[in-house]
């Protein structure tokens, strides 16, 4: 089962070789790697050409943004199985593998959703992320829990969607991910650590640099959903979401510690 990962680098050389040896060294002998940088000047582009043929496809040419250099590399790819990664970001060992594995075994599954970690700039664990529950309401509310780089969905799927849009500056996955689910993708899961999200000074997601404009691009998609704008009844449901979060995290902790005083 072929699967085609792709990269967006842009001046973030300082992650960059990790990102791209978690990828190469997955040991998936079935592995169509494609990085896409509109036009980095910290030395990121010449690192990507240190690997030569290990790349199965670089696109070096300007972009609208993200999710146009997102679609530009998919559009190269001809994989069974999708899934993309950020340039400050890293799978972890095996998670190719599993991924593979999961979708042989569960041939109507469109979308899988593993576990990962939020790491810090040295890559140090700050938490866990566990994915659950992804419905189109879920999404909607903030009632899911999912991470962008422990999911993955086939070819077939994404070629029936729109695509990432471009005009959304702040969260292109998780619209295309709410697309593929009001569509009627099956959802699932793999209870297993894929991948980790980077958090640190230069990074778009996690920081609340974009939070107005996060805002306005969930609004937007409530809109297109929905067909009718937030009111103030959504706002209850959403608290009510959380609050159904927060008591799941805080129940997870304590089985986990209880498990660990078990086997000690």
């Amino acid at each position: 089962m072929k699967i085609s990962i792709v990269t967006l680098s842009y001046n973030q050389r300082a992650f960059l070789r990790e990102a791209i040896d978690s990828i190469l060294q997955q040991d998936y002998p079935d592995l169509e790697y494609i990085v896409v940088d509109p036009g980095s000047t910290d030395g990121s582009r010449e690192l990507v050409r240190s690997y030569g043929e290990q790349i199965s496809h670089v696109i070096f040419e300007p972009d609208q943004g993200a999710a146009d250099g997102l679609n530009k590399g998919f559009g190269r790819a001809t994989g069974e199985i999708f899934g993309f990664l950020n340039a400050d970001d890293f799978l972890l060992p095996g998670a190719l593998r599993r991924v593979a594995e999961f979708f042989q075994s569960h041939p109507r599954c469109d979308m899988v959703l593993g576990n990962g970690y939020v790491v810090d700039a040295h890559g140090r664990n700050l938490r866990q992320v566990r994915a659950r529950d992804f419905t189109v309401r879920r999404y909607l509310y903030g009632g899911t829990q999912w991470l962008q780089q422990s999911t993955f969905f086939r070819r077939e799927a994404f070629l029936l969607s729109p695509r990432f849009n471009t005009e959304n500056r702040t969260s292109w996955d998780g619209e295309l991910f709410v697309c593929l689910a009001q569509m009627g993708a099956t959802v699932g899961y793999i209870n297993a650590d894929l991948a980790a999200f980077r958090i640190h000074g230069g990074s778009i997601s996690g920081t609340g640099r974009l939070e107005d404009a996060y805002r306005e691009d969930c609004r937007r998609i409530f809109r297109q959903i929905r067909g009718r704008e937030w009111r103030v009844t959504d706002d209850l449901l959403r608290q009510l979401y959380r609050v159904e979060g927060l008591l799941l995290r805080t129940g997870l902790r304590l089985k986990v510690a209880a498990g660990k005083r078990d086997a000690a």
